[in-house]
């Protein structure tokens, strides 16, 4: 996973090897009068139909779940979302994460806050509050035991393995306003933690940057970061940004951890080159070459879920598009919860959505 071959890992490379799979496979089965349909949640939700914009006679049509067509090296808006649907579940839980990050935001400021931050949070190893890598890390990595959950909430992901799959919006919003006066926000706050902590295993907080650099540096497809992490963080900091900051006004989970932050973690793990300018350069190409928002293409459905926070970078409404292209905002639904297996809790509009899209391709391929 070394630089040098790294050069290799990007969605135009991904495009192009799709199509040489599809020619592949048109050629060894004489495929010839069949009608190839992409399909694709998440960062492939996006291949999926750039696969369509870019070979349109190899694939016919697309299905694009979830799928951030905007590359934006800002994605402030991502909390912006999260807010929003832990206020949909229960306001109250909101303001408990605002006073309770408020509260750790305080102890910043003195020794003796930091070794209360340090025990509160089962931090793993020395705190100190005057390194703002370290502060940046922790206050990111526990917004993220919000952030993860709200993007996945309710999903049917337990035939996949997922940890998680049993904890939603509501299982940490219980945990934020239970009546209890002795407890504060900020305990209420790292109760969650506990419950991440416990969920995976883990018995305290890593928020050492730079433990985490080094591990993401590793190019041994033996090491942790093989799993995928060093890889999508590459592409990010090569065509996408993507990166979830604190930079939006109105949310609650403080303001340590800026879009600063992200492009240090760039230059720290790949080079000094990927600075603000470099990472803007890249992302500005991205969507010269596809269109962003602004995709021309045909014959694509793309589906959203509004809780998912990456419905921001997506369209939403048939408004955004053209032509015969097809628009489903399924609201109170989350990241691709079109694409995984049926569930008798599924909502009436998952369920309605998951008929319009068969509906869509019957009607484009018979």
């Amino acid at each position: 996973m070394s630089l040098e071959n790294l050069v290799y890992l990007s969605s135009e490379q991904a495009l192009a090897d799709l199509a040489m799979f599809t020619q592949g496979m048109k050629e060894k089965y004489n495929f010839t009068k069949n009608k190839w349909v992409a399909f694709g949640g998440s960062y492939p939700g996006s291949l999926a139909a750039w696969y369509r914009l870019k070979y349109p006679h190899l694939v016919y049509a697309a299905v694009s779940t979830s799928a951030p067509l905007q590359a934006q090296l800002n994605f402030k808006e991502y909390l912006g979302v999260v807010r929003d649907s832990i206020n949909r579940t229960n306001p109250e839980c909101l303001s408990q994460i605002y006073e309770g990050v408020q509260s750790m935001e305080k102890l910043l400021k003195r020794r003796t806050g930091w070794w209360m931050l340090q025990k509160e949070f089962k931090i793993c190893g020395e705190f100190r509050g005057d390194n703002s890598k370290d502060v940046a890390n922790f206050f990111e990595t526990m917004a993220g035991n919000f952030m993860d959950i709200v993007q996945y909430n309710e999903d049917n992901r337990a035939f996949e393995g997922s940890q998680t799959s049993n904890i939603s919006i509501k299982t940490l919003c219980d945990i934020m306003t239970k009546n209890d006066e002795e407890i504060t926000p900020m305990q209420k706050y790292a109760q969650v933690n506990d419950l991440m902590l416990e969920t995976f295993g883990k018995k305290c907080s890593e928020i050492k940057y730079s433990k985490m650099v080094k591990e993401m540096q590793e190019i041994s497809w033996d090491s942790s970061a093989a799993s995928g992490e060093r890889q999508w963080t590459y592409q990010t900091c090569n065509e996408f940004g993507f990166f979830q900051t604190t930079d939006l006004e109105n949310q609650p989970f403080g303001k340590e951890f800026g879009i600063e932050f992200s492009i240090r973690l760039c230059q720290d793990i790949f080079g000094q080159k990927y600075d603000k300018k470099f990472l803007q350069s890249k992302i500005d190409w991205t969507n010269v070459n596809y269109g962003g928002k602004d995709i021309k293409v045909s014959r694509v459905i793309f589906i959203n879920g509004s809780i998912d926070p990456w419905h921001a970078l997506g369209l939403t409404n048939k408004n955004d598009t053209e032509g015969d292209n097809q628009v489903i905002f399924i609201e109170d639904t989350a990241h691709c919860a079109n694409m995984y297996p049926e569930s008798p809790n599924d909502l009436p509009q998952l369920k309605q959505a998951r008929i319009d899209i068969l509906k869509f391709l019957t009607e484009k391929l018979i």
